[in-house]
């Protein structure tokens, strides 16, 4: 209940207005903002020219593509316009086509004549009056203009959730914004043109920068306001540093030629350097020369992006700009737990041999050890840290450490979502502080290899399926591979084979390609004939053609070469690939595998060991079990045998081969009854599993009392 006197005034507003008029009109829409860039230097310059250009683009660009995703000019504000749509997908598809069409009608003019625009979009609660519209979602959309790129579109989170995949562009995190007026921070997207942002643009002096394409003067990453005729007398002077620019020649480039007196020229002069700190008795930065003119003395650079492996790993704006297909990870200083400081070696040994250990990976992009240590105690967030490093992922950990007792935590996060993709604990006994750090170190990177891979397939199934790029395509192939079954065989081939058109230097597409084909004819109705192994040995061999450290490329040549029954070449293309790379679990597997066939069963049983230690996630891990499984058959341990298998069938990926094996193992026990579920489990998955069908598939087994052994097991289980 109100109180009295609240109730006494709303009555006599209503007496007076009526109900209607004291409830304020409002509604939800999708407000799009745009702004000329750099409108108030075009006019200087040339004001009729300006009003005639901005003229044309708004009767030939703005005006038609507005209204074809039925849109409404709300009012024109001189340089911009406020428009509301009813549709948010449609406000999208217009502010990509305005961006397009003009972006194609500026090719080949002079940058001093280009119209640019920057736009902004919000879905919010708007107040109606009349046919304008106010309010907090006007305000955010307008905001959102001010932060976009010349060029650009950037869009709140609310609009970011209501396109979903009804886009054909991608849409990159920005991250929480903090914007004139708005106390809360705004969660902000951008659409990906797939224009490489530059740093052409943006020269450093001091801890300042001057970024000329987005005509800002910023000190230590905060904008300072900066009249447009200061901003370009300080770029001109910037640009000529070398030199002392003439009286004159200011004149004629800020001017235009016209003719004003030195006092509006000292006047400029002295605002140019107050914005950077500057005055007219220190000169730091701007220096008069008597009787000359005047020269910028500041020492200027460009922006410092350190490059590893040819790709850059560190980039200091604002917005990350994607820098390669390849996904990146940081490892950052793992976090010594104990007081004693000297201990920090531990903890950053680990960290360091870690980065060392993923770098190994090629399709993974490494940040290096000095641009991630740097954020060692940073109280940036996750997010801030993965754009200032451009990582799609960062790894964290801490140590501490009570006597002989050492526990180490690890995560990986992902920065765009800050959402954990992996985390494990491992507590150790202190015997050699370095045997530790390489058993952990080994752990935990073949366990965050797998774990990014799967991360990668998840991401490449989310995004929208139109101009998906070539690395997306592979991953949503490799996401098949992993299913295990004839359908996702085929699709992976599909889409690693559409993966190689779009590009066909991807070296792991083409490892890839060869491994499906093998397991097409392994595990499915492939044909297992020299004319498809000779196709997964081309494969195989390009992708070692075009990289050749690869440790996964040799991994899947030794396989191919398995399936030709090439047991010497497989076992050392799988041992280079482990020194290559001793991390890859799949490899010990592999290797494992192989010598099993040559007869060292031993030998085999202990890469098996490795593989399970290793990655006991990894998606391949229903292998790991079913191969040494069927190396403890070859040596007659059925119980081992029988055990491994059900360990296999229990994965949800697991392949027909896992129940075969359990079948074989439990044949040779004389369990019938066993068996017999197991063989109907079996028939279930595949119905013309038979002893004919296990010899034909078991092509590339040499040994005839192996394959003695299997079928035995096979028709002691009721198999015929």
């Amino acid at each position: 209940m109100f109180p009295v006197a609240v109730r006494a005034t709303t009555a006599v507003y209503f007496a007076e207005n009526g109900i209607r008029d004291y409830i304020m009109k409002r509604k939800l829409t999708t407000i799009m903002a745009m702004d000329v860039v750099g409108y108030s230097r075009l006019m200087e310059r040339d004001e009729e020219g300006t009003l005639g250009r901005l003229k044309q683009a708004r009767s030939a660009i703005f005006d038609p593509t507005i209204s074809q995703y039925s849109g409404r000019v709300v009012k024109l504000l001189g340089d911009g316009a406020l428009v509301e749509f009813p549709s948010v997908v449609g406000a999208f598809h217009c502010a990509v086509a305005i961006q397009d069409k003009l972006s194609q009608r500026n090719a080949g003019i002079d940058e001093k004549l280009k119209i640019v625009l920057r736009i902004g979009m919000h879905l919010g609660d708007v107040i109606i009056e009349d046919n304008d519209i106010y309010g907090d979602g006007v305000n955010v959309a307008a905001r959102l203009e001010q932060i976009a790129a010349p060029g650009g579109v950037v869009l709140s989170q609310q609009v970011f959730d209501q396109i979903g995949t009804n886009v054909s562009l991608p849409i990159l995190s920005m991250g929480p914004q903090s914007v004139k007026n708005i106390s809360r921070p705004i969660e902000t997207y951008k659409v990906d043109f797939g224009t490489e942002d530059s740093t052409d643009d943006i020269i450093q002096f001091g801890d300042f920068e001057l970024d000329l394409a987005l005509f800002e003067l910023r000190n230590n990453g905060e904008r300072i306001p900066t009249e447009p005729q200061v901003f370009d007398l300080l770029a001109f002077l910037v640009r000529n540093g070398e030199r002392t620019v003439t009286k004159e020649e200011i004149f004629d480039e800020i001017w235009s030629g016209r003719i004003v007196s030195d006092a509006a020229l000292s006047s400029q002069i002295k605002s140019a350097r107050r914005v950077v700190g500057d005055d007219g008795s220190s000169q730091h930065t701007i220096r008069t020369v008597h009787g000359r003119g005047f020269r910028f003395i500041g020492s200027t650079q460009k922006p410092v992006v350190p490059v590893i492996d040819g790709l850059a790993s560190s980039v200091p704006s604002e917005m990350m700009a994607v820098i390669s297909a390849k996904p990146s990870v940081a490892v950052l200083p793992f976090e010594n737990l104990n007081r004693n400081s000297d201990e920090d070696y531990l903890a950053d040994g680990i960290s360091e041999d870690l980065s060392t250990a993923l770098s190994k990976n090629r399709w993974l992009t490494v940040i290096a050890r000095n641009p991630a240590f740097a954020f060692r105690n940073s109280a940036d967030s996750i997010r801030t840290i993965g754009q200032k490093l451009a990582a799609n992922y960062v790894i964290t950990g801490s140590v501490r450490r009570a006597g002989q007792r050492v526990r180490i935590t690890a995560q990986v996060v992902d920065t765009d979502t800050e959402h954990s993709v992996w985390s494990e604990r491992f507590d150790r006994n202190v015997e050699d502080m370095f045997d530790l750090q390489d058993e952990i170190t080994e752990i935990i990177a073949a366990q965050i290899e797998a774990e990014l891979g799967l991360s990668e397939q998840r991401k490449a199934g989310r995004r929208p399926r139109k101009n998906l790029g070539a690395w997306d395509i592979y991953h949503l192939g490799v996401s098949e591979f992993y299913k295990f079954t004839l359908e996702g065989n085929l699709k992976c081939q599909d889409l690693v084979r559409q993966a190689l058109e779009l590009d066909p230097e991807i070296a792991s597409a083409h490892a890839r390609l060869a491994y499906a084909i093998v397991l097409g004819m392994v595990y499915f109705d492939l044909a297992p004939d020299d004319e498809h192994l000779n196709e997964a040995l081309k494969a195989a061999k390009r992708a070692i053609e075009l990289d050749d450290q690869d440790a996964n490329s040799y991994f899947i040549l030794g396989r191919v070469h398995l399936a030709r029954r090439e047991y010497d070449l497989a076992i050392d293309a799988l041992e280079y690939a482990l020194e290559l790379n001793p991390c890859l679990a799949v490899t010990y597997c592999g290797l494992g595998d192989s010598l099993a066939y040559e007869g060292r069963l031993d030998e085999a049983i202990e890469q098996f060991e490795v593989a399970i230690r290793l990655s006991p996630h990894d998606p391949f891990r229903w292998a790991f079990f079913s191969y040494r499984a069927l190396a403890h058959m070859f040596r007659g341990e059925y119980v081992e045998a029988a055990r491994w298998s059900r360990k296999s069938v229990q994965i949800p990926n697991a392949q027909y081969w896992a129940y075969a094996h359990l079948v074989a193992s439990l044949g040779h026990l004389g369990e019938s009854e066993q068996a017999n579920t197991a063989i109907t489990q079996l028939r279930i998955i595949k119905p013309e599993f038979d002893i004919e069908f296990a010899r034909k598939h078991l092509f590339y087994v040499k040994r005839k009392d192996q394959l003695d052994i299997y079928t035995s097991g096979l028709r002691k289980a009721g198999l015929s």
